[in-house]
């Protein structure tokens, strides 16, 4: 969906660990009305990642309302059609590790799920996922089954998505 100030929607933030692509995407929603929706697919199963997400929550402050999804994103999502508000998505490699970890759904078919709903959002719409595939092969087969699952999402969701930006080092890259 476009005629959004600011940006096209749906749009695709990628990037490394730390490469400031969260913060990037929170920043597009400067231009739009609050309040937003955060869907957070993140679990804390350990003190750093509760300091992690916890980092996340303050920075957001209270223009945000926080949805937790750690795996029925494509159903979350598809909820909030037709209410207007600006979502955002972060992110979808935490997700995907849920899905591999936690679930017995095929996280192929879980992704070309969230791809129709996001084809279809009537609002505005920014999806965080990292960029995995620069590493060194990993050395066991459900690292390397991840990899290629997140790589495949991303590819399958820039495809979907109008606009998809690459953030390196805090800088973006628009790529489409």
């Amino acid at each position: 969906m476009t005629g959004y100030p600011g940006f096209n929607s749906p749009l695709l933030v990628l990037g490394g660990a730390k490469s400031g692509k969260s913060s990037y995407a929170e920043s597009l929603f400067e231009t739009l009305a609050p309040p937003f929706i955060y869907i957070a697919t993140a679990q804390a199963f350990d003190d750093e990642m509760k300091t992690r997400v916890e980092h996340h929550k303050e920075r957001r402050k209270d223009k945000w309302e926080t949805i937790e999804c750690p795996l029925m994103l494509a159903d979350t999502l598809s909820g909030l059609a037709g209410k207007g508000r600006p979502v955002l998505i972060d992110c979808i490699t935490l997700w995907l590790s849920n899905i591999l970890c936690f679930s017995s759904a095929d996280p192929v078919k879980a992704v070309a799920e969230l791809c129709n709903v996001v084809s279809a959002a009537d609002h505005p719409l920014v999806i965080v996922s990292n960029e995995v595939g620069y590493g060194i092969v990993p050395d066991n087969e459900l690292a390397r089954k991840f990899r290629d699952i997140s790589g495949s999402a991303n590819q399958k969701l820039a495809k979907t998505c109008a606009s998809v930006t690459l953030v390196t080092a805090g800088l973006p890259l628009r790529l489409k």
